[in-house]
């Protein structure tokens, strides 16, 4: 509970440091805030299982010391006999994975290594996922914060409204044309986004040996099979129960084999982390294809522009967002859009209609070759 509020507490001030201010989609920070935090909140969760419990337990009845043994077997992993997952638990089998790996016939051996780099790589996986944010962050280069001018409020003096609503517009009207380049830049991070989660889910299956990929579809037909016959994937990707083989010299010189059943408790709680990120994986990945398609809808067509405008802005009135999306380009579009969500609604609305009425009454706007002042700050 601790660790969860300072979580929270970390959040909040991050979220204070920049004031509120959206310069994203909610698809967007699905990606970069909700999925970073999920993984840095599991790779903190596993450490802590890993360093202050004990991650595994081995089990032999020979001279070995059991943290000896124990260590031996963390650091140089453990393994199953894939043959025994399908065999009858209590007759054939003590337990799912686990066989006399001396029996009849060629045996396939599965090697159990992951578990110590579990904690790392969910860590360097939220860095993976945190780097389009950080790469748009550094392209907008807190464009939409200085455009707002605390008009996010709406609380302020008339003649302060007035000022700042006219630099805002003198800024838009002199800029009109330029921010298709910062408007694409700003898609490249939502492709990169989709590159990113797409990638990971081939990361993670090259981490588990080629199961990851099929993980949640297999977890699925576990669920709806007869109970007789089904093999577990979560217990099969994440055994909790293996075998370690440790050697060592006996009394005579000669090197002795001893055998020893490892449990793993800390693959009870990779198994529930790993389910909920493939699913959580699948989710982004439908919600950024159906993002880039609208991206995409956005640029190709002007009328669509203007739909969306007017759905998402019911003040503004449609004569004068027609007249902005005919008279300007689509990443001016981009950047009304994103002003709109951050400052106040009456007050965007004035603006909006201001820039309107400007195209309107001069038909043959030359676009200036100097930037205003707001964009170079």
């Amino acid at each position: 509970m601790e660790f969860l509020r300072g979580v929270y507490a970390f959040m909040q001030v991050s979220r204070s440091s920049v004031s509120h201010v959206k310069i994203d989609s909610p698809v967007f920070r699905l990606h970069t805030n909700a999925t970073v935090i999920l993984l840095i909140t599991f790779s903190i969760a596993v450490t802590t299982r890993q360093y202050v419990g004990n991650p595994i337990d081995c089990v032999h009845t020979r001279d070995i010391p059991e943290d000896v043994l124990n260590t031996y077997c963390w650091i140089h992993s453990t393994y199953t006999v894939v043959d025994a997952f399908m065999k009858k638990q209590g007759s054939e089998v003590p337990f799912p994975g686990v066989h006399n790996s001396q029996g009849r016939g060629p045996l396939t051996i599965k090697h159990t290594k992951y578990y110590q780099w579990v904690a790392f790589t969910l860590f360097f996986q939220a860095i993976l996922f945190y780097t389009p944010r950080w790469l748009w962050k550094s392209w907008e280069g807190g464009k939409i914060h200085a455009l707002i001018m605390d008009l996010d409020i709406g609380i302020c003096s008339e003649a302060e409204k007035k000022q700042k609503k006219k630099l805002l517009l003198d800024y838009l009207w002199e800029n009109l044309r330029y921010h298709n380049w910062w408007a694409y830049r700003y898609y490249v991070c939502e492709l990169l986004a989709l590159i990113n989660v797409i990638g990971q889910m081939f990361l993670m299956n090259r981490f588990f040996d080629g199961e990851f990929i099929t993980f949640g579809l297999k977890v699925i037909d576990y669920m709806e099979t007869d109970q007789e016959d089904r093999m577990d994937p979560m217990i099969y990707i994440f055994p909790r129960m293996t075998k370690c083989t440790f050697f060592k010299y006996g009394s005579s010189g000669e090197v002795e084999k001893h055998d020893a059943i490892c449990i793993l408790p800390l693959n009870v709680v990779n198994e529930k982390i790993y389910i909920f990120l493939w699913f959580w994986f699948i989710l982004l990945t439908f919600l950024t294809l159906l993002t880039l398609i609208y991206r995409v809808v956005i640029i190709f067509s002007p009328r669509m522009r203007v739909y969306l405008f007017r759905m998402r802005f019911r003040l503004v009135r449609r004569d004068a967002i027609e007249i902005i999306v005919r008279r300007s380009k689509m990443g001016d579009w981009f950047l009304l859009y994103l002003l709109g969500e951050n400052i106040d609604t009456v007050i965007f609305r004035d603006v909006v209609q201001d820039l309107a009425n400007r195209l309107g009454h001069n038909q043959h706007h030359r676009v200036p070759g100097l930037k205003g002042e707001i964009q170079d700050a």
